[in-house]
C-alpha cells in the first residue's frame, strides 16, 4: 500500500473569522441608525465596504496617498 500524504492548510481561518465578526458588528452598527428598508440595504454596502474608507484616510492621514 502508498503512503498517504495529508496536507494541512493553515491559510487565513482565523482571521477570516476576525474579518467576519468585525463585519457583524459594523453591520448591527449601521443597521440601528437605519430608518427604512432602502436604508437597511445601503447599512449592509456601508458594513462590506467601511474598511477601505479606513485604510484610504488612514494612509491619507500618514501623507503616504
Amino acid at each position: 500500500m502508498g503512503e498517504k500524504r495529508i496536507k494541512v492548510d493553515s491559510g487565513a481561518g482565523q482571521l477570516g473569522f476576525i474579518f467576519f465578526l468585525c463585519y457583524i458588528g459594523a453591520a448591527v452598527y449601521f443597521v440601528n441608525k437605519a430608518d427604512g428598508a432602502l436604508e437597511v440595504v445601503f447599512a449592509l454596502i456601508k458594513a462590506i465596504a467601511w474598511p477601505a474608507y479606513l485604510v484610504y484616510y488612514g494612509l491619507s492621514g500618514l501623507g503616504i496617498s
